[in-house]
């Protein structure tokens, strides 16, 4: 599917050319509107309202960004979506509210923009979008309900999208002697051999607080390992034998972590690595721009990267943010522009020069951008394995994810037995999945 929304965009492309060449300006229409934006206060997001008045002063379009906290982001968009005309005419959006937003009918399905050679860029390109990265943040409707498909349709663009990535150490890898590990056998024993030979360092930094820190945790490590949590079926599998090894997994890595690493969130596992607490930190790219950060960072110019390890296959996380034209908006071909222009090859490199999290291949492989961040490159070759089916974005997963996060801290607090955790797991989620309607049809 998503072979052919790219297949799709670049024959549209090439039909627009001749309209693109009559008409000189193709943002002339929409000189002098103004498009209001909800973005979050985040990393990338920073990074792009440096860049953002670069789109004004080649477009003339005016942008305002509402840039919230991403809970209050949130609140705001459930009440905006609602109205008939809402006052956002572009919007970003966490991976797992495509699912709520697309059900609702509440974005609109970009198929006719780019089918508009008024308004689809020639150059677009949107074959070196991450392909990843385009399945888990933008497409709706096609296999199990949020993957591409033969049925899916393309309802946003990555934009602030993240993977899983490995820091380590480099100095204490290069003083013991360490292999980079490339698989989870080498990880898990590297995780707990560290201590032994840094007393007082943690092995691996790692989310574990109870909730979404600890399932998401849990996550990492399952579909590399071979898991999910449904079959295809819809019958819930998180208890079957590759179950059992993530959240061993994990219970290892928190056992030889640092001091604290029950109670860790996102922000703790990292701060315990930029503090020079632990030798290795596996979670999201989007914490790379820290390390070399030394108002933050004690660990500058210390730490390398590698790809997300292979457990029985390579699957690393995808999520982070894209961005969407609501379907209440009041300029929406304004806001396609914008779209396009934010996502495009230009903005997408300048955006990353800036700090923020690029979307592209080319990017992710331009020379002035490694050379200012040169861990881009591994970035980009760690993405041909991101996986966008490594949790289920459906209506029900917040209920879900919310019991096994609740299942595995008491798994890693109060050494409760995890295949029983996990069995009760599995028995409530079908009780949930019967309620949502996924067995209708058995």
């Amino acid at each position: 599917m998503i072979n052919a929304i790219k297949i799709a965009a670049t024959s549209v492309a090439a039909l627009s050319l001749t309209a693109s060449v009559a008409l000189a300006n193709p943002y002339a229409p929409y000189k002098g509107d103004t498009l209001v934006v909800n973005f979050p206060a985040h990393p990338h997001y920073n990074a792009v309202m440096k860049v953002l008045p670069e789109f004004t002063k080649e477009t003339g379009i005016k942008v305002e960004v509402d840039q919230l906290q991403y809970l209050k982001m949130r609140e705001k968009q459930t009440l905006e979506l609602t109205k008939s005309k809402g006052d956002y005419d572009l919007l970003a959006y966490v991976v797992f509210s495509k699912a709520d937003y697309v059900y609702a009918d509440q974005l609109e399905n970009l198929a006719r923009y780019f089918m508009n050679p008024k308004l689809s860029d020639p150059s677009y390109d949107a074959s070196d979008i991450i392909d990843g990265y385009i399945g888990n943040i933008g497409v709706a409707g096609g296999e199990k309900g949020y993957l591409p498909g033969p049925t899916g349709s393309l309802y946003g663009m990555p934009f602030g999208s993240e993977t899983s990535i490995l820091g380590y150490r480099k100095d204490i890898f290069e003083k013991h002697n360490l292999k980079v590990p490339e698989n989870y056998d080498e990880l898990l024993d590297l995780a707990c051999k560290i201590p032994q030979l840094e007393p007082g360092m943690g092995g691996l930094s790692s989310r574990a607080a109870s909730g979404h820190h600890a399932s998401h945790a849990f996550l990492l490590h399952l579909a590399p390992l071979g898991g999910r949590i449904f079959d295809d079926e819809w019958n819930p599998i998180v208890n079957n034998e590759a179950g059992v090894k993530a959240a061993q997994a994990l219970k290892k890595i928190v056992d030889c972590g640092p001091e604290g690493a029950r109670t860790f969130g996102f922000a703790e596992a990292g701060a315990a690595f930029l503090q020079g607490r632990t030798a290795m930190f596996l979670d999201s790219t989007v914490f790379a721009g820290q390390v070399n950060d030394a108002s933050k960072s004690k660990v500058v110019g210390k730490v390398g990267w590698a790809a997300h390890p292979a457990g029985t296959r390579r699957g690393s996380q995808t999520g982070g943010f894209g961005i969407a034209i609501p379907k209440n908006a009041q300029n929406k071909e304004a806001a396609f522009l914008l779209l396009q222009w934010l996502t495009s090859k230009k903005a997408d490199r300048l955006i990353a020069l800036a700090g923020g999290n690029p979307s592209r291949y080319s990017t992710h492989n331009d020379a002035e951008v490694n050379e200012k961040y040169p861990h881009m490159k591994v970035f980009g070759e760690a993405l041909k394995y991101a996986d966008p089916d490594w949790r289920p974005i459906i209506p029900v997963w917040g209920k879900i994810n919310a019991d096994l996060g609740t299942a595995l801290s008491k798994v890693l607090t109060e050494d409760l037995d995890i295949k029983e955790a996990l069995d009760g797991v599995a028995e409530r989620t079908k009780k949930i999945m019967d309620q949502a309607g996924y067995n209708t049809w058995k």
